[in-house]
């Protein structure tokens, strides 16, 4: 049996882990951080499963990871965030980079009249000047980021409002995403999706969050739409 998606007319996609790979940016602008309070800097790899719930959760579960004695009140975190979030300001986008094939076949996809948009648990204000850096802003309809809407991913309304905006009924969307969210979250919109198995997700597989479609390299998705 041949599965594809070309009745769909609109694709939703997640971006860190999927489209672009941000680790580097993101590691730098924590340890930026972590350097503010005297503490050693954590890898990459230590970095990585914290990604995906947005920038708040991230620089929670640096700070627990690299000051495990030191309690985190609410007004630390509040301090430790606006440090952060300046220190990936600066960096947004110097080393991130996108996943081989993503701009070649999101350019097919868009001359085949797909409607593509971006729903990503990154804060709003950082899509567009990655989008730009990397010249694919003029690919994407609409984006929203964690701070968009009320709730985020793994809730099902990012996807519903991407949907009602574009008017697409949503047996006509599929979203495509790297973590367990991005497929709980279709899940929950009643939503077909495909997961990508390259990208970040917790170091857990994709394929157990029961995806309609699981592709191992982005250019999949070519003869798939």
């Amino acid at each position: 049996m041949t599965v594809d998606f070309k009745n769909k007319k609109l694709i939703i996609f997640d971006f860190d882990g999927t489209l672009i790979n941000s680790i580097p940016d993101l590691t730098l602008a924590v340890n930026k951080m972590l350097l503010h309070y005297n503490v050693s800097p954590l890898t990459i790899e230590e970095v990585t499963p914290f990604i995906g719930n947005g920038a708040m959760p991230l620089v929670k579960r640096a700070l627990k990871k690299a000051m495990p004695n030191k309690e985190l009140t609410d007004a630390f975190l509040e301090e430790a965030f606006t440090i952060y979030f300046s220190a990936y300001t600066a960096v947004t986008c110097d080393k991130t980079f996108m996943y081989p094939g993503v701009f070649d076949t999101l350019t097919k996809l868009d001359k085949k009249g797909y409607k593509m948009v971006i729903c990503t648990n990154k804060p709003y204000s950082f899509i567009a000047p990655i989008l730009e850096k990397l010249e694919i802003k003029h690919l994407f309809k609409s984006w929203i980021g964690e701070d968009s809407l009320t709730t985020k991913k793994p809730d099902a309304a990012p996807l519903l409002h991407l949907a009602k905006t574009q008017e697409v009924a949503i047996e006509n969307c599929i979203m495509v995403g790297d973590s367990k969210n991005d497929i709980l979250a279709a899940q929950n919109a009643n939503m077909e999706s495909i997961g990508v198995s390259y990208g970040y997700n917790y170091n857990e597989n994709i394929a157990d969050y029961n995806p309609t479609m699981v592709v191992d390299s982005f250019t999949d998705l070519e003869v798939l739409f």
